[in-house]
């Protein structure tokens, strides 16, 4: 199965008709993770910028080692294309899908892709926060990151999605960007692992919300700014979301810690 959009179909020279044709393509390597079945470049069409991601069997030894270790492993393409239509669908701004496609049926030798067109002109939060420590942002504009962010993380579990590499470096601002709301526009990425649920279990929503803090904890947060971040994701008064979130709160803390601890590269 081959889908291309009209736009990206019109750029290329010839129409792909098979996985194959997508794994010719020359283009720079933005990620090749050692010993991953994937791999992400960037090219060009007519002076447009697209990342394809590649993905090939990982064999049965992967599948099983995922499934002992109570992890469902990404096999293909296919998870990031429909977590992209799931998220345009929430109103959660992400990449732009231009090209999806798949061949095999066995999990363990299938081959697939996916193509989205380059966020230009945005810049990661982990970037855009960096100096915040050193050199205190806007306030106003720090709200309404904060503000996003939670609303954001708040869409994707109210309807079933954990991401798994919930990190502030998956956050992309569009730039340039004044401080107001009118204009913000924040679009998460990476998406390759996204799971989706009918009703999301309370451990995913841990691991997300606490992989998020542990990316945030070193950006000069104040406690007031995480009191904000709970409130906008719970959409509840602090009050009683500290009343009743406790133990939620508490299982946040201690995932954070442990990905401190580990010394975790949210990059990786």
């Amino acid at each position: 199965m081959i889908w291309l959009s009209e736009s990206f179909r019109k750029r290329l020279d010839s129409p792909w008709r098979r996985v194959e044709d997508a794994m010719q393509v020359q283009g720079s390597v933005y990620r090749n993770p050692p010993g991953a079945n994937r791999r992400t470049l960037r090219f060009e069409r007519d002076g447009r910028g697209y990342f394809l991601k590649l993905h090939w069997g990982v064999g049965w030894r992967e599948i099983f080692k995922n499934l002992f270790s109570l992890r469902l492993p990404v096999v293909g393409a296919a998870n990031e294309w429909k977590a992209i239509q799931r998220l345009e669908t929430l109103g959660v701004e992400t990449m732009r899908l231009e090209a999806w496609g798949e061949e095999g049926w066995n999990p363990a030798r299938r081959r697939s892709f996916v193509v989205t067109r380059e966020l230009e002109n945005t810049i990661s939060l982990e970037d855009y926060c960096a100096a915040w420590k050193s050199s205190p942002p806007n306030p106003h504009a720090k709200r309404l990151l904060l503000e996003r962010v939670a609303v954001m993380t708040r869409k994707l579990h109210e309807h079933g999605l954990n991401h798994r590499d919930l990190y502030i470096c998956h956050f992309l601002l569009r730039q340039p960007w004044d401080g107001g709301e009118a204009d913000l526009h924040l679009y998460l990425i990476d998406l390759h692992r996204v799971q989706q649920h009918w009703q999301l279990p309370r451990r995913w929503r841990v691991k997300d919300v606490g992989s998020l803090y542990f990316s945030a904890m070193d950006i000069g947060l104040t406690h007031r700014d995480r009191l904000r971040f709970l409130g906008h994701y719970f959409a509840q008064p602090l009050r009683q979301v500290l009343q009743e979130q406790g133990a939620f709160l508490r299982a946040v803390e201690k995932r954070a810690r442990a990905l401190q601890d580990k010394g975790i590269d949210e990059n990786d």
